[in-house]
């Protein structure tokens, strides 16, 4: 590559990359997201190219291997421009029939249309897509449109054009200024303004600032940030290169866990490919600004997505936080002044730049402006990855967006959030979404996971698993954290033994308050959330766990009683046999009867009996052996 040595240069060089991309008739773009590799979309690429070269169509038809197209239920994708057609859970073997129909005769493949749920009929290209038609992409932007392993595609689409606009045209406070005026808030979940964060940083003087890009999401269910570092790194690198500039840092650092081998792969190409162009280190389009990037590695902690606890792991400490003040801005990483925006937020820095701070305020809620990118899982027809403006209600998320519960199920709730957010009702369904809405209903915005949940989930056991993982994730360093969230998960663990009593009940929402007002971090300070947003919406649901000893979802195995019907039963013994605690009874050609003082709910006497004659009860009424 030859280096860019200034911004008419790379403009030239925009222009060249999109009259080259005009001579193709057709494109095909394959998801290459970590979840359609999985799928053999890799191994698809690699058909379709061979196919296409075979045929000689090479100089016609481009095939470009990109990032998530967000449609994770159905992949993996291929989508053809110019006509939008856009192909669903394709396999290596549709390679040549989308080829030699599709892109020769012209003919769209019918049966790897998606079909609509509610229709039935198969949809001819994404515009149509209900999953897509509320979606307004900025951060995901060039998600599933280039080639997140070759810079030109990136510089194709507009690429590094704003870094060299702050350059060129203005200065390190008019920068600030147009992020400040944007409105745009911290989306790592703190929703903290990040033109102030920047001035504020900009304003500490030191010989040295550091850029860090916290890329270590570590809620159960989310994959926003993976999925924006797979799809378009340079936009990350872009962003972190302006924010130099307006803080006055000449050095970036990325925190990635390590369990991001494809990010971290393409973010390491990009950096490569960036420095070689000139985009990075010194004298950066003959202005004199220098500005660098390295990778930090984390071990999976979720604790450090908490700035100074992601600090102090890259400093090679224990992964735990500080007291504040002092803050990163003012010290940070080895005690100089140090900005830190996690990769959804500097994904929308370029565009902002670009297409102005009054653009960006224009989307949005009035204190919460732009889009936000949230993870769609659980119980839901559309499984994936979307991005909408604030000010969007669960119910257009979750029932046009989402398509609606799974199997036709009734949809019971949806956990915003992670584990340091709540679980929201029926009721809270045409809640407007943003930062102050989601706090005002008991939960919050978080990183972005939604986690839907339907009829067949127990609440009380949804909130033991976020105390679980938050048991297991918590750094120990202050005691409330550390120890009351282990009190509440043995509350919650009792409770769902059908030990709990009313009194415990109490104690949750006590200790619950206590964690929150005395814990050191935002950890521990929003960790009994899901206890609480349960407690509060679905205290019916705690009730007859402790006082009819029943779990109504079935969830709760020590509350189910695996009975026999002795209509049914014809004595084979296949379940007497089958038991590992021998709580079976019963003579052959004779009914048999399940000691529920003995039973540790296996369920290998429900399988192994052919006549249906074993059935699960969620009430013990039934007769036992004495």
């Amino acid at each position: 590559m030859t280096k860019v040595k200034t911004l008419p240069e790379l403009i030239k060089m925009k222009e060249t990359l999109v009259s080259q991309r005009a001579c193709y008739s057709k494109q095909l773009h394959v998801c290459g997201g970590t979840g359609c590799q999985a799928a053999q979309s890799k191994t698809l690429d690699v058909t379709l190219k061979e196919i296409v070269t075979d045929k000689g169509l090479d100089k016609d038809v481009k095939i470009t291997m990109t990032g998530c197209f967000g449609f994770c239920e159905k992949g993996p994708i291929v989508k053809v421009l110019p006509d939008h057609t856009f192909y669903t859970e394709v396999k290596p073997t549709d390679a040549r029939e989308i080829i030699d129909e599709h892109v020769v005769k012209g003919n769209q493949v019918e049966r790897l249309l998606y079909v609509d749920p509610t229709t039935r009929e198969h949809v001819p290209n994404s515009d149509k897509m209900e999953f897509y038609k509320k979606q307004l992409r900025i951060a995901l932007r060039n998600c599933g449109e280039i080639n997140p392993e070759d810079i030109h595609d990136y510089i194709e689409n507009d690429g590094y054009q704003a870094l060299g606009k702050v350059l060129t045209q203005m200065d390190a406070q008019q920068t600030i200024d147009i992020i400040k005026k944007s409105g745009l808030r911290g989306r790592g979940g703190g929703g903290f303004p990040t033109g102030l964060k920047w001035e504020i940083t900009s304003k500490s003087q030191a010989d040295q600032k550091y850029v860090v890009c916290n890329a270590d999401e570590g809620d159960p269910g989310a994959f926003m940030d993976r999925a924006i570092l797979e799809g378009d790194p340079n936009s990350i690198i872009e962003a972190m290169a302006i924010c130099g500039y307006a803080i006055g840092a000449s050095k970036g650092l990325v925190y990635i866990r390590a369990e991001y081998p494809l990010a971290i792969s393409r973010l390491k190409k990009a950096i490569a490919q960036a420095r070689e162009l000139g985009l990075l280190g010194d004298d950066i389009l003959g202005t004199g600004f220098n500005f660098d990037i390295q990778l930090r590695y984390g071990a999976g902690a979720f604790v450090c997505g908490e700035e100074t606890a992601l600090i102090h792991s890259m400093e090679g400490k224990r992964g735990e936080p500080s007291f504040k003040p002092p803050f990163p801005s003012v010290s940070g990483y080895q005690g100089k002044p140090t900005n830190v925006n996690n990769v959804e937020t500097f994904a929308n820095i370029p565009v902002i730049i670009n297409k102005g701070a009054e653009w960006f305020a224009s989307i949005g809620t009035e204190k919460s402006k732009g889009t936000k990118v949230f993870a769609l899982a659980g119980k839901i027809n559309n499984v994936g990855l979307i991005e909408v403006p604030m000010g969007i209600t669960l119910r257009e998320i979750i029932f046009e967006i989402g398509g609606g519960i799974k199997d036709g199920k009734k949809f019971k709730a949806v956990q915003t959030g992670g584990p340091s957010g709540g679980c929201l009702t029926e009721k809270h369904l045409d809640t407007p979404i943003d930062y102050d809405n989601l706090t005002a209903v008991g939960s919050m915005m978080g990183s972005g996971g939604m986690i839907v949940l339907d009829e067949d989930d127990c609440m009380v056991s949804v909130a033991k698993f976020y105390l679980d993982f938050i048991v297991e994730e918590s750094c120990g360093k202050c005691s409330p954290c550390r120890i009351g969230n282990k009190r509440l998960y043995e509350i919650l663990e009792k409770i769902t033994q059908g030990k709990g009593t009313l009194e415990d009940l109490e104690k949750l929402k006590n200790l619950s308050n206590v964690i929150k007002d005395t814990s050191l971090c935002g950890l521990g300070q929003t960790s009994p959330n899901p206890v609480l947003s349960t407690l509060q919406n679905f205290y019916d649901e705690y009730i007859e766990h402790v006082v009819d000893k029943k779990c109504r979802a079935g969830q709760c195995k020590a509350l189910l009683y695996y009975v026999i019907d002795e209509n049914v039963c014809i004595g084979c013994t296949a379940c007497k046999r089958s038991c590992p605690v021998n709580a079976i009874t019963g003579d052959k050609k004779q009914p048999h009867v399940i000691n529920q003082d003995i039973c540790i709910k296996c369920g290998a006497c429900e399988e192994k009996c052919a006549f249906d004659a074993i059935s699960i009860k969620l009430e013990h009424k039934v007769k036992v052996v004495e």
